[in-house]
């Protein structure tokens, strides 16, 4: 009878631990925002999410409406409270403005900036554009309508935005442009949250709408765990397993 008193104890035992793993199991972060750029949408992230999905986690794009930084916020953090538990938070060229704003969010757990801004207090995109490491769009043709919005000449979009993807894609995209005001590139960036959260930074070494130098340098001193890939500022799209491998590895790392 004793023994038998024992095995239940034992059983039990075995049980709650198990119990206790599956909880700390579940708080593995699955879930995966992503903040697409300018003069794009997030359709063009389809790759990365369907390998991350494959993963076993939970994509979301955040579809902004380039108007301004806030509304772009806004957008970001509406998708941000529909998660259940934590988030990776990812951000492309200018949405790395967004995330470094959005990323104070509790529920975020890391950062990823992928061929992206990544401003300090006080800094816009002109003002980084414009610093001593950029040659952003120098020579892209962007072009600026009265209204004060922007957009990429579609002749010169893919040698400025993608020209490691197929012409036919080029085409589509250089015709499909979300146009970006100008508070996008001259509103002032807040305190960033890379200060208090962890980040991961890749670098696109052929990017023409970021100097690779720039990238290099505000991940340095963000801290930011760095990659390098040989790609077009589009490298989402033309090398979509190198991206979806980076953020793997930050929700993997978070989760430890």
């Amino acid at each position: 009878m004793i023994r038998h008193s024992i095995s239940l104890a034992v059983a039990g035992f075995i049980l709650s631990s198990a119990g206790s793993l599956s909880v700390a199991s579940a708080a593995d972060v699955k879930n995966i925002v992503i903040v697409h750029g300018a003069f794009v949408d997030g359709a063009g992230w389809r790759p990365v999410s369907d390998i991350l999905t494959k993963q076993g986690y939970k994509v979301t794009i955040a579809q902004q409406s380039l108007i301004s930084p806030a509304d772009d916020i806004a957008a970001t953090k509406r998708i941000l409270d529909l998660q259940d538990g934590p988030s990776i938070l990812v951000g492309h060229s200018a949405g790395g403005m967004i995330i470094s704003e959005a990323g104070k969010a509790d529920n975020v757990a890391g950062l990823v900036y992928i061929a992206a801004f990544q401003p300090e207090k006080g800094e816009s995109i002109v003002k980084l554009a414009t610093s001593d490491h950029s040659h952003a769009m120098q020579e892209s043709k962007v072009k600026t309508l009265k209204d004060g919005y922007s957009y990429i000449e579609p002749d010169a979009f893919a040698e400025a935005f993608a020209a490691d993807l197929p012409k036919e894609t080029t085409d589509f995209l250089a015709h499909s442009q979300v146009f970006a005001s100008k508070a996008i590139f001259s509103t002032e960036a807040g305190e960033p949250a890379w200060k208090t959260k962890k980040s991961w930074a890749l670098v696109a070494t052929d990017d023409k709408s970021i100097n690779p130098e720039l990238e290099r340098s505000m991940a340095k001193r963000a801290g930011s765990t760095v990659v390098e890939v040989k790609a077009s500022h589009a490298v989402y799209a033309s090398q979509p397993q190198d991206v979806a491998k980076l953020i793997a590895e930050a929700a993997q790392t978070v989760s430890k």
